[in-house]
């Protein structure tokens, strides 16, 4: 068989493979695997930014190259104690490691007294107990991942590691069986027989463990070997899937060991190898070289096939070759510019494991590991959180990349900007794209949504000052984001279930209209006793107190509940709450347009489809609607690049939607959050993403793009504004909903607040009413001379007579919602 036909139809068969052992063709296959590796990898190389551990040099194995492994009398104690662990770990915490890369001799108590007495005396029974305990600790006083490289173990052994490790890790180095000879390099160690670590490796997949090995080159194997041994760890992943990595490593002869004088592979054998290896196993598995074993080359490791550098340390030396310190990771990141690529930090467990977490991972290694991740699986590299985080990365910090040169930018990415700014509609494929810029990409990215911007809206920042009315927290649906919404009075809830006495709506209204206000928004939990005859019997409440006031007001699940609750179609509903006084809808409820996440965020709540379709009717009736999306949860990209093609495709029919409204999720109060079921919120990065993209996505049918200053405070709404965003919404004046998840911007920005922000960036500021017309002079004099606001009075169910009356405790039982635990963080 031709060696080269695979190619064209998938990974090579085992014939094929071996097929490669003589070519000698090496830039051929060096193509041939950049070509495979761009395919899934783009123009990112990985790095798992560590602290390493040893926590024992004591082996049983005597391998004739290894200088790792030392005798009881050269080592100081046998052991690392917990303390000096923590210790390192924390400092590596510090430096902003993720992972705790543990490394030990295999099983130091067969052969070393030293190793028993030391154990014994610590209360544990084998070095793998000690290993658990101390990976344990790890966890439960950092928010460092262990790795663990334990050597050879049992699956009981692998088992007890699992719910204390983010990964492990056991190098093959080769499945040549005559290496173990006499006179060969693993003669005299029996962990090094290929049968008893292939055991291991395929033990590791059936423990459900996300895994990394590899081989070591040029100890003596031929390249067919090599081969050999790749094979072997592929039909271990076909079996198991749960390879994450294969590392090729390059032998360095080491002084003081049996093989100090033997030959190093050159530059040429490694890149054949990478080659080979990345041919062999295609794009589903990374490829990594470790960077401080080629000093002066990496660029040329990068054009060979790999994805990744493997674990880099800016506080502890490479412990298995102390000769060869790790770049620092400046350096990394420019030699890896030099090969096109875009240094991109990883955690220990690769992001697509990452997506399957709950198959791969112990469920509290589930939750530390999510809350450290972005929605793709990359570690958040930053503080900031939204709702919480006053300063707010600069937009180049954001991108996670120091370096910011233009020639990074993909021509994919440059195409796909391009085709939006002609106001093409891009393909769910495109717009996943736009949100995996990562270094310079995103600064490319957001400048031109800001250029898009400053075309179709120019220098002017609009906002309206308005008063939210939450008119209810009774709500039935059990959303599991929603921290807003009571039932059953618990200590685990914020504040007590409240349904507001229509003569408050009316005070709180006729209040709004008194200070300026040209809108009020209505929105509140579905309460079990409401219809839809209490949101008419609300609108007029609102329309008493303020006739001219607008009203902003009821969620599409507000609007679908309503309907049914009367038995007529929705158009009908709609109909009759714009003849009661509706003039606008907020377009909340929404979420993600995505049914595989509202199964985990909303199960009970209308689906995508029915959301869609309440909005087009309302859009068909004349109604228009604003278009929110609430990310940063279980959502990944391709879920955001469903929801804005779903919004382009309803406003290309109708219309109907004002603006654009990203609302990054405030995660700290959530049911799902504290159960441990969803990340932190999304990244400062990721939220820039969302206005730019939304800007570049929905350009020539949605003008305006929206950031909450409630989410996002004076600083990450002046990042939006730059990325794309042209609008700050609403003064608002009782914000409940995002505090009552946590966050901590306030509950109202005077116009005077909003002005100043917006001037301070050199920007123009404009109130505007609901429907982005101008505001009469008299509403804005008001509004800048208007009082403080009065106490509000949440009226507590017990108050409301007849409507909740004898089925307070009834209400209160439905709609309890379940928060269980906090998770262990």
């Amino acid at each position: 068989m031709n060696s080269t036909a695979f190619f064209e139809s998938g990974l090579p068969t085992d014939g094929a493979a071996l097929d490669l052992a003589a070519n000698t063709d090496t830039a051929s296959l060096m193509a041939r695997a950049r070509a495979i590796r761009d395919q899934r990898y783009r123009n990112l190389v990985t790095y798992s930014r560590k602290v390493f551990v040893p926590l024992t040099h004591l082996c049983r194995d005597v391998c004739h190259y290894c200088t790792f492994a030392q005798t009881p009398r050269h080592v100081e104690q046998p052991y690392m104690s917990v303390d000096q662990v923590l210790a390192s770990v924390r400092q590596g915490e510090a430096l902003g490691c993720k992972e705790a890369l543990f490394t030990l001799g295999e099983r130091p108590e067969d052969r070393y007294s030293a190793a028993r007495d030391a154990l014994r005396e610590m209360g544990f029974a084998s070095t793998l107990e000690y290993v658990a305990h101390v990976a344990g600790r790890v966890l439960e006083e950092t928010s460092v991942l262990p790795h663990i490289n334990a050597g050879c173990m049992s699956l009981e052994e692998l088992r007890m590691l699992r719910p204390v490790s983010a990964s492990m890790g056991l190098m093959l180095e080769s499945s040549a069986q005559r290496l173990c000879d006499k006179g060969m390099p693993h003669y005299g160690s029996p962990d090094k027989v290929p049968a008893r670590r292939l055991e291991t490796i395929r033990l590791a997949g059936e423990a459900r463990v996300p895994f990394t090995t590899g081989i070591l080159i040029g100890i003596g194997e031929t390249r067919r070997e090599r081969i050999e041994s790749l094979l072997a760890i592929r039909a271990l992943h076909h079996q198991y899937g749960h390879i994450q990595e294969v590392i090729v490593q390059n032998f360095r002869a080491k002084p003081d060991t049996k093989m100090a004088q033997s030959p190093e592979p050159d530059l040429e054998d490694l890149l054949w190898t990478i080659a080979v290896a990345r041919l062999i196993f295609g794009a589903d598995v990374s490829i990594q070289a470790p960077p401080n074993l080629s000093p002066g080359v990496l660029p040329q490791l990068v054009n060979a096939g790999i994805n990744d550098w493997g674990g880099v340390s800016p506080l502890t030396p490479d412990f298995v070759n102390p000769e060869a310190p790790w770049p620092h990771v400046d350096q990394l990141e420019r030699e890896s510019a030099l090969a096109g690529k875009i240094l991109q930090q990883r955690l220990t467990i690769y992001p697509e494991y990452i997506q399957a977490g709950d198959f791969w991972l112990d469920g509290k290694r589930y939750t530390d590991v999510l809350r450290l991740s972005d929605a793709e699986g990359y570690p958040r590299t930053d503080d900031w959180l939204s709702g919480r985080s006053g300063d707010a990365p600069s937009r180049h910090t954001a991108g996670e990349s120091a370096s910011g040169s233009a020639r990074l930018v993909a021509e994919d990415l440059r195409a796909i900007v391009a085709r939006a700014a002609d106001g093409e509609t891009l393909s769910e494929p495109e717009v996943v794209r736009l949100f995996q810029a990562r270094g310079p990409e995103v600064d490319f990215v957001c400048r031109a949504a800001d250029k898009l911007r400053q075309a179709v809206n120019g220098e002017r920042v609009h906002y309206v000052v308005n008063r939210n009315i939450n008119y209810t927290n009774v709500c039935y649906f059990k959303c599991q984001f929603c921290a807003f919404s009571k039932g059953k009075l618990s200590e685990n809830l914020r504040g007590r279930p409240y349904d507001l006495d229509p003569a408050e709506i009316r005070r709180r209204t006729a209040e709004a209209w008194s200070r300026g206000a040209t809108e009020v928004c209505l929105q509140g939990g579905i309460h079990p006793e409401y219809t839809g005859q209490t949101y008419l019997d609300i609108l007029r409440e609102v329309k008493s107190a303020a006739p001219a006031i607008h009203v902003h007001a009821f969620s599409a699940l507000e609007i679908w509940q309503g309907a049914k609750t009367l038995g007529i179609p929705v158009s009908d509903f709609l109909r009759q709450l714009q003849d009661a006084g509706l003039g606008t809808l907020p377009g909340t409820a929404a979420e993600v347009l995505d049914d595989e996440v509202r199964a985990i965020l909303c199960p009970d709540k209308i689906n995508t489809r029915e959301w869609l379709e309440v909005i087009e009717a309302a859009h068909n009736v004349g109604l228009r609607t604003t278009a929110t999306i609430m990310f940063g949860h279980v959502d990944r990209p391709i879920h955001w690049a469903r929801h804005l093609l779903h919004i382009r495709a309803l406003q290309a029919r109708t219309g109907g939607f004002t603006e654009f409204v990203p609302l990054p999720f405030v995660a700290q109060e959530s049911p799902l959050y504290r159960k441990g079921k969803a990340r932190s919120g999304p990244t400062f990065r990721e939220t820039l993403l969302m206005h730019a993209v939304a800007r570049l996505a929905l350009h020539t049918l949605v003008d305006n793009i929206q950031t909450s200053w409630v989410k996002m405070g004076e600083a990450g709404t002046a990042a939006c504004l730059n990325s794309g965003a042209n609008d700050l919404g609403g003064t608002l004046m009782n914000e409940t909903i995002t505090r009552s998840a946590g966050a901590t911007h306030g509950q109202e920005r005077t116009p005077a607040m909003m002005e100043a922000s917006i001037r301070s960036m050199g920007r123009i500021p404009r109130q505007r009413t609901t429907m982005y017309g101008e505001v009469p002079a008299e509403r804005v004099a008001a509004s800048h001379g208007a009082e403080q606001l009065a106490e509000v009075v949440n009226t507590p169910l017990s108050a409301r007579g007849s409507r909740c009356g004898e089925r307070v405790e009834l209400i209160r039982s439905t709609v309890e919602v379940d928060l269980g635990e906090p998770a262990t963080a």
